[in-house]
């Protein structure tokens, strides 16, 4: 086997060393059936060069936001496990940019009634009156004050 054979198999060490992860996710990955490896004759586990694009992959998908369940669906939909080419990749990125956009209107949303938000006292902390003057439940104390009193 040569340094560029795609059947050219490494230990689970040198697989995760090449993948940038743990041991342990390699095999929680395989659990999941995210990535898949083959056994040698003493039972131990031998991964496919092709295997590290698979990898490359998933941790791709996780940094904007997709659980590896989502990721899981989405290499399934692959025809006979092949590896996710860059093809594969602009089409469901593509899907998933439709998921980002929603979740960003919906933290700029958040992000623009944390603003108004302080006038029901859930904020009125003791500096809080530095930031809102005209918050007449910061004489009441830190925390929720409307609809929260105890008897």
């Amino acid at each position: 086997m040569t340094e560029h054979d795609p059947h050219a198999v490494l230990t689970i060490g040198d697989f995760a060393a090449r993948a940038g992860v743990a041991t342990s996710a390699v095999r929680y990955y395989e659990s999941l059936g995210l990535v898949a490896s083959v056994r040698t004759g003493g039972n131990q586990r031998r991964y496919r060069r092709a295997e590290l694009r698979r990898v490359a992959f998933v941790r791709a998908a996780q940094s904007i936001g997709l659980s590896l369940e989502e990721v899981k669906d989405a290499l399934d939909r692959l025809p006979g496990r092949r590896v996710p080419d860059r093809a594969d990749w602009l089409r469901l990125s593509a899907e998933w940019r439709r998921r980002l956009d929603e979740e960003i209107k919906r933290l700029q949303a958040l992000k623009e009634d944390i603003d108004g938000c302080v006038g029901c006292g859930c904020l009125s902390l003791d500096k809080c009156a530095v930031y809102n003057l005209r918050d007449r439940h910061a004489a009441d104390g830190p925390g929720p004050q409307r609809g929260f009193k105890t008897a």
